[in-house]
């Protein structure tokens, strides 16, 4: 479908985890960080339009039911976008936490619900999740990880809202480019700069300004 339109004196609201954080945080309350949410929001500003970040590291589906009134309905935007999921797969190898793809689905559901209802005049962009595996392991993680990508697609298609393909695009980078998975994820899942830098050509070429 054909993604939202912004123009001057819109404002976007970036929510995610650590991809979106990429360093805000330290910056404070207006911080963007070093990622992919200041790449565009280089961008939308040469077209009056405000980007907030609320990305923060380590968060999954549940961390933002959390924190979502606050940080997105609160903000009273016009456009919001997720971007969630590696941590609700990577808990599950790195401490034992799991989040089933129907708690997943249920939980990124009330994301979209809430807002709709909290925040009818926002426009809403998924951005799905992406693994870059650099470690032999990491292909296994593509067992849990797939449903959940399949999840945010599915939701995309049935709320009728415009998705940023991610993944796909990470795994044609690495092999066209011929550099290796480490030159777009350091670590199979944060970006490069590379890496942060097609994250923001992706979600550009789904969102217009005017």
């Amino acid at each position: 479908m054909s993604g939202p339109s912004l123009g001057p004196g819109s404002r976007v609201v970036l929510i995610g985890d650590s991809i979106t954080d990429a360093g805000r945080l330290a910056e404070g309350e207006f911080g963007l960080g070093h990622g992919y949410a200041a790449r565009v929001a280089g961008v939308c500003g040469r077209h009056g339009v405000t980007v907030l970040n609320r990305g923060v590291g380590g968060h999954r589906v549940v961390d933002l039911q959390a924190r979502w009134d606050e940080d997105v309905l609160a903000l009273e935007p016009d456009l919001v976008s997720i971007k969630i999921g590696i941590n609700d797969t990577w808990r599950r190898y790195d401490a034992g936490d799991e989040t089933g793809v129907e708690d997943f689905e249920a939980g990124y559901r009330d994301l979209l619900d809430r807002t709709l209802a909290g925040a009818p005049q926002a426009a809403l962009v998924l951005v799905e999740p992406f693994l870059v595996p650099v470690r032999p392991e990491q292909w296994g993680w593509r067992e849990d990880l797939d449903p959940k990508i399949q999840v945010v697609r599915r939701l995309a298609g049935s709320y009728g809202l415009p998705l940023v393909a991610t993944d796909g695009p990470f795994a044609q980078a690495v092999t066209t480019s011929g550099l290796g998975p480490q030159a777009w994820a350091y670590d199979g899942v944060h970006p490069t700069p590379a890496g942060h830098d097609l994250l923001a050509e992706a979600w550009l070429k789904v969102v217009h300004l005017r």
